[in-house]
């Protein structure tokens, strides 16, 4: 790419005006920026200037300043970290299937001023306790601080609706990305889901500790993952409690045991329940993440396109818990449903414990890398507003460790880790025998019934040290579905059971799933399986192909765009 320079001059305006950003381009042997703010010029000359230039070199230290996304688009060939968004620009999002604007506003109350927020230090640890185990007095200090919350003024942006349009307006596409004004932010879907919930709950939890004045307050997790913990919480279940929320389904309230696996109806084996559950996690934090991307979801930088893929916790436990929890209808307010789901406490109790796995998840690493390095994720900043209702802008990098945000979590049993799922048939011949057809023949597909497929493999026999360098990943691309609709599907390899219920055995390989969203579009993403370790349990390491099957479970139109397998 030659080499050329950029004349950059910025021009504020109070915050009720639009900020104006001109770019120039002139071919040269450097990078120029000028910034001309108040009547002062400051220069910045990079000299040698060459084909390492980023797009992220023009958008660095604006991101997050109101009218900052008035900056020329420039190509999206040149990531750069998601910024912090402009409230000014806020909508309430478009219903993208028939241009309509929707009927909720999440956009959140305007301040004149934004901080760039530091950890502070940490004289006292906030304790979170696991819900099942919390005292009456716990109990009693939690509803009193929620109550306190709901109290505030409805424009203070701590009021318990202002808190919960936070989650409404990151996550239904309210926000123009800034440099991009084409493009919105979501922040489910990628690796951005991990650290921005654990900064939403981070500042939750010290507002409510600041009501009741208690600097030690934590929230309480939902120990869904421990057999002990499965049933809903009866702190959130006494509908007298400010915790209660009536827009729940009424057959899971105490004592149904939650299903992870949970499809938008009940489970046909309910006494596999908690087998299923402990299953499913082994395969989500373990056998499924060996990578950081099959963890933390694709990457997502300006210029990209929202949901490019969810990782293994938020795709499975975490989307089925929500929307086991939200009401039996189609757009399953409140916890089921992006945009209402924060009205719910239950939903910080639930995502507590999505805070606490990534804990659990570093922990298992050992030496293993436990985060990115690229400055695209740890860069990314966002707005929230803190305990003293301050405007502040946060970044990914302060999020890698709870211990060093001043908050850690009961210690509890993790009976999954010993819950590896056992193959039904070893040294299958299904694959061989099952005349289906090759995929390459049969997408894209419309997922409308089970989809039967052969998948070729690149690679086999791998030698014990061929695993170690790389996985054996299934990857399913162009997955398209309606953003407005629950959706999911599961995966099967060499299954001869032909029972798409029964999921805890080895040859359930994972599945796809997706909460509605107030707007309403067509997503396309992708999703990757692990196979290392299923193909080992199977015995068939040694096959050519392997069968795959595709059973739809829930939602409307969902579209296939291709199968492969990849090594990574």
């Amino acid at each position: 790419m030659a080499a050329f320079l950029v004349s950059w001059s910025i021009v504020t305006t109070p915050l009720a005006k639009q900020s104006q950003f001109v770019l120039h381009e002139k071919r040269n042997n450097r990078l120029l920026v000028s910034c001309d703010q108040n009547q002062t010029d400051n220069k910045i000359s990079i000299e040698n200037f060459d084909e390492k230039f980023e797009r992220r070199n023009l958008l660095l230290g604006m991101g997050g300043l109101y009218g900052a996304s008035n900056l020329l688009s420039i190509s999206p060939a040149f990531a750069t970290p998601i910024a912090a968004p402009d409230f000014t620009k806020c909508s309430r999002g478009t219903n993208l299937n028939t241009g309509q604007p929707l009927d909720v506003n999440c956009c959140p109350p305007l301040s004149t001023e934004i901080i760039d927020y530091k950890l502070p230090p940490v004289t006292k640890m906030r304790f979170r306790p696991a819900a099942h185990l919390a005292t009456e007095e716990y109990i009693a200090k939690f509803e009193r601080a929620v109550e306190l919350m709901k109290s505030l003024p409805a424009d203070d942006p701590r009021n318990f609706m202002q808190q919960a349009n936070v989650h409404c307006a990151y996550c239904n596409l309210t926000y123009e990305q800034v440099g991009d004004s084409d493009l919105r932010i979501q922040i489910h879907n990628c690796w951005h889901f991990f650290p921005w919930h654990r900064w939403y709950l981070y500042f939750y939890e010290r507002i409510l500790g600041k009501l009741i004045d208690d600097h030690t307050f934590g929230l309480p997790f939902w120990n869904w993952d421990n057999p002990e913990g499965m049933v809903m919480p009866a702190m959130f279940s006494n509908s007298s409690s400010p915790l209660y929320n009536s827009r729940r389904n009424v057959n899971h309230l105490p004592p149904a045991t939650a299903d992870l696996a949970f499809s938008g109806k009940d489970a046909k084996h309910p006494s596999k329940i908690i087998p299923h559950n402990l299953t499913l996690m082994y395969r989500e934090m373990i056998r499924h993440a060996r990578h950081l991307e099959d963890f933390y979801g694709a990457k997502y930088s300006t210029g990209s396109k929202p949901n490019p893929g969810p990782g293994t916790v938020e795709r499975g436990s975490h989307t089925a818990m929500h929307s086991w929890v939200g009401e039996a209808t189609r757009t399953g307010e409140d916890m089921g449903n992006f945009y209402s789901t924060g009205r719910d406490t239950l939903f910080f109790g639930h995502h507590a414990n999505v805070d606490r796995l990534w804990t659990v998840w570093q922990d298992l690493r050992g030496s293993k890398s436990k985060h990115f390095t690229d400055t695209d994720w740890l860069n990314t900043n966002f707005l929230f507003y803190d305990e003293n209702a301050q405007l502040v802008r946060v970044k990914v990098a302060d999020t890698l460790d709870n211990i060093k945000m001043g908050y850690d979590f009961q210690k509890v049993d993790i009976p999954w880790q010993k819950n590896k799922p056992k193959a039904h048939v070893k040294k299958s011949k299904v694959a061989s025998t099952s005349g289906a057809p090759s995929a390459d023949s049969v997408f894209p597909v419309k997922l409308d019934k089970v989809v039967k497929v052969l998948v070729p493999r690149p690679q086999k026999s791998r030698s014990k040290k061929d695993k170690e360098n790389e996985e054996e990943l299934l990857t399913i691309e162009g997955i398209e579905v309606d953003s407005a609709e629950f959706v999911k599907f599961d995966v099967f390899v060499n299954d001869e059971d032909d029972d798409p219920y029964v999921l805890d055995k080895a040859e359930y390989a994972g599945c796809f799933s997706q909460l509605p969203h107030k707007n309403s579009s067509r997503v396309k993403t992708k999703i990757r399986l692990g196979l290392t370790e299923l193909l080992e349990d199977l015995d068939c390491e040694d096959d050519e192909y392997i069968l795959v099957t595709l059973v739809p479970k829930a939602g409307g139109e969902i579209s296939i765009g291709g199968i492969k397998i990849i090594y990574v």
